[in-house]
């Protein structure tokens, strides 16, 4: 017995559905991804993650800052240009100030080249500033006259050296790590992509079209219909 016609043009509907469906659902990942991938790549283009833009921002502040303090300091102790003809020209390891200004200028050249101009995804760089400031500042707080020297004494020394240990933990704790969990991502999206391009999109409605099954029992309720028919017309 046939199916009807009814049942046939609803499992064509059927089927055509589900073809438009699965359609839909490679498009839109298809999308998903390619949109995905063009905002990694635009991140890319900007050269510098906005990360390690913060941490540039960051070395620059500790330069402006220990200079900032330095003035204070020269201005302070007898007005800027006889302190700094003492301190510059007439330098003292044991009491002047000017080695601390020189040792920010060290870390903001050092840390901004690797950082921002060679764009270094190590910590290397970072390592031998703090190691530099932290020896260095050692020696003078050990070996100088600067707590005799009033308050300036305890400031800059102090806060050259927490700064010096912020930048390391800002690049060792957020620049790198997050840096590098983007380009795992990157990675991911990519090879996503590359699969989802294997996945053939253009299938014929044939491919997907599967008959409608009969209602079971059907072929013998029809045999035993007809059967009983003949007995009773014989009857």
């Amino acid at each position: 017995m046939h199916p009807f016609p009814g049942d046939m043009e609803n499992a064509l509907t059927g089927s055509q559905s589900s073809h438009a469906s699965l359609r839909d659902v490679h498009s839109i990942n298809a999308t998903q991804l390619m949109a995905r991938i063009e905002s990694y790549e635009g991140r890319d283009k900007k050269g510098i993650s906005d990360v390690r833009r913060t941490f540039c921002l960051f070395v620059t502040f500790d330069l402006l800052f220990v200079t900032l303090l330095w003035i204070i300091e020269l201005n302070v102790n007898g007005g800027i240009e006889n302190t700094l003809e003492k301190e510059v020209v007439q330098y003292d390891y044991y009491s002047s100030y000017f080695d601390i200004f020189l040792l920010a200028v060290f870390r903001f050249k050092v840390l901004i080249l690797a950082y921002a101009v060679c764009r270094l995804r190590h910590w290397w760089a970072i390592a031998l500033t703090t190691a530099v400031t932290s020896a260095f500042l050692l020696a003078k707080v050990i070996l100088s006259k600067l707590f005799s020297q009033g308050a300036f004494g305890y400031v800059l020394p102090i806060i050259s050296f927490i700064l010096a240990w912020i930048e390391t933990w800002f690049l060792d704790f957020k620049v790198l790590p997050q840096e590098a969990e983007e380009e795992n991502r990157l990675l991911i999206v990519q090879d996503a992509s590359e699969r989802a391009a294997l996945i053939p999109a253009g299938l014929s409605d044939g491919q997907f079209y599967s008959p409608p099954e009969s209602e079971a029992g059907s072929d013998e309720q029809a045999e035993e219909k007809q059967d009983s028919e003949k007995a009773l017309l014989e009857l």
